[in-house]
């Protein structure tokens, strides 16, 4: 049941994101948008630290019994170069594609992410995974349509991105073992802020009015997105995670049609059916191997 609930979350959030990014799309560069993003969820997580002293004693001795600091830190900083790259692309195509399409050549990451896992994780190929994601993907076909239109280079940056991600959702489960999720959540604010201003000081335009309320909503999103995605880590596996983040790819293109008079047709509600039983074929294997460990 928690592992639904903070999936729940982390849908909710990356929506609510997507929003603001395409708000501020071509108003603000986006290596600004990342570095204020980066800004606003520093201090606001400052702020729990500090009232959460507490909590900061125990997180940061269990990780450096459990491993070396220098090891830690490389981590963090292998996983926050590669998602600061997916997080442009992710941006740049926000602003010129459908948001549909975008979060469909997001949902690519699952077949990233497998292979990636499989490799480096150790973790288990079960035919229950590969149905799950065959699925999800033939919902991404059927939604996205692909034909020569799609193949842009918009389109090839987004893809670009979905590998950066896979490998930053894969070395966030190797940290979530021994990092808290506000621990990771930190270390992101903490490297990507300086990357986010370095490429944004020859073309910075300082916010004006509403976009502060954006970038507000960027900031917060986007930590309570990776907040609950890394608590989510804790109760599956990495594959199993973006397996049943395929449901974001429905519920975004439904935000394209009430807020953005995007097109709604026939293929998004069969996509979004072939991926809610590409959800429930990734729920059913967390289920027995479940009940096989309590055994």
């Amino acid at each position: 049941m928690a592992l639904f609930l903070w999936m729940s979350g982390a849908l909710m959030s990356f929506c609510i994101l997507a929003i603001g990014a395409r708000e501020l799309s071509g108003e603000l560069s986006i290596a600004q948008s990342l570095f204020i993003r980066s800004g606003i969820g520093l201090v606001f997580l400052l702020g729990v630290y500090f009232f959460q002293s507490r909590f900061i004693k125990v997180e940061k001795l269990k990780a450096l019994t459990k491993q070396s600091r220098i090891k830690v830190v490389k981590l963090h900083l292998f996983r926050n170069v590669f998602h600061f790259i997916a997080q442009y692309g992710w941006f740049f195509g926000i602003g010129l594609l459908p948001l549909a399409e975008v979060f469909a050549l997001e949902f690519t990451v699952p077949i990233w992410t497998l292979i990636i896992a499989s490799f480096f994780l150790d973790e288990k190929v079960t035919m229950n995974k590969l149905i799950a994601i065959f699925l999800g993907t033939l919902g991404v076909v059927a939604i996205v349509q692909p034909g020569y239109a799609l193949i842009d280079y918009a389109s090839i940056i987004v893809l670009g991105s979905a590998v950066c991600f896979a490998i930053a959702h894969t070395t966030t489960k190797s940290l979530a073992r021994t990092e808290s999720p506000l621990t990771i959540l930190l270390f992101m604010c903490l490297v990507q802020l300086p990357m986010g201003l370095f490429f944004s000081l020859s073309h910075w335009v300082w916010p004006q009015g509403e976009q502060w309320l954006w970038l507000t909503v960027i900031g917060l999103s986007a930590l309570a997105a990776h907040y609950c995605l890394a608590n989510a880590m804790k109760y599956a596996e990495v594959t199993t995670i973006i397996t049943l983040d395929f449901f974001r790819l429905p519920l975004i293109a439904l935000v394209g049609v009430i807020f953005y008079h995007e097109a709604f047709e026939l293929p998004l509600l069969i996509g979004g059916a072939l991926m809610l039983m590409g959800n429930l074929v990734g729920v059913r294997d967390l289920a027995k191997r479940r009940i096989k460990k309590n055994k």
